[in-house]
């Protein structure tokens, strides 16, 4: 269950849990049910109208918030949940993540979870909640922008796991020098600070700052000549900065923050990723939950 709209504009109470439409699944207390309960039928009548409720999260695929008025999207679900959301959202719209099942979630940008759903919303409203500006990646294929709110990272390779990726990486810094190298390997991680402690970091990366500008670029199981190296194995993107890509293979393919979002990329084709002009910023994240 998902909320995009104004709060407190009404006469509800915006603590009582009714005007946020979370009133079926909090308890007294202001607990979110067990995940076995966690479901949603129906839309709360004491919802505002002015209000967006997505009780079906696949929406969120094709939704779209660009709703004038919006203050705050609402994402009740778990990391996945929000970076989906994510991609609907503009760097002038706040979001703000609930960790529906804390015992199998890791919520890592989830400022809430059962019992603090109430007075972390409590604090959004007054506006007391910390706010974090998470830097988001652009990528382009040959010139045309897939996508320009990439919050975790992509993943360039072949379309199958077992097949080799090759192509030439090209490293251009905000002042001219190109550094470019022809690689094999089983594929190219890159993204920007908030997903370096997922795919970059298990791939040999470095864990970033969250308010760090840069990208990073991890290249997976490399292939190299007994005796060689590579020498751009793993790297970061300054500012004004890009990586391209140069496909070398007939049947590449680009995921972008996951599975759902996939491009085709052929022998020829030209990715380039750099850093978006969209921030994305999300409230509550602490050294608790991967803050700094």
């Amino acid at each position: 269950m998902n909320y995009a709209g104004k709060f407190g504009s009404g006469e509800l109470d915006p603590f009582s849990g009714a005007d946020i439409g979370l009133g079926p699944l909090l308890s007294p207390r202001g607990h979110l049910s067990s995940p076995g309960k966690f479901h949603v039928d129906k839309v709360s009548t004491h919802a505002p109208s002015d209000a967006i409720i997505i009780s079906d999260a696949h929406l969120l695929f094709t939704g779209d918030f660009k709703r004038s008025g919006v203050d705050l999207v609402l994402t009740v679900g778990g990391d996945g949940t929000l970076l989906a959301a994510s991609h609907q959202v503009g760097p002038d719209v706040p979001i703000l993540g609930v960790n529906s099942a804390p015992e199998s979630s890791v919520g890592f940008f989830c400022a809430a979870s059962k019992g603090s759903v109430l007075e972390t919303l409590r604090a959004a409203f007054e506006g007391t909640l910390r706010r974090t500006q998470l830097a988001r990646m652009r990528v382009d294929l040959n010139d045309t922008c897939l996508h320009k709110r990439v919050l975790n990272e992509a993943l360039f390779c072949h379309g199958c796991p077992a097949a080799t990726t090759r192509y030439i990486l090209r490293l251009s810094s905000a002042s001219g020098e190109v550094i470019e190298e022809e690689q094999r390997s089983s594929g190219l991680w890159i993204g920007p600070a908030a997903g370096s402690t997922a795919a970059q970091r298990s791939a040999g990366g470095k864990v970033l700052p969250l308010a760090s500008t840069k990208l990073q670029f991890v290249v997976r199981e490399a292939y190299v000549r007994l005796g060689g190296s590579l020498r751009l194995p793993t790297g970061l993107v300054e500012e004004g900065g890009s990586v391209a890509i140069h496909c070398k293979i007939r049947e590449g393919k680009a995921f972008l923050d996951g599975l759902h979002i996939v491009h085709d990329v052929t022998i020829g084709d030209r990715l380039v990723l750099r850093r978006s002009d969209e921030t994305l910023t999300v409230l509550g994240l602490t050294r608790r939950n991967g803050g700094s």
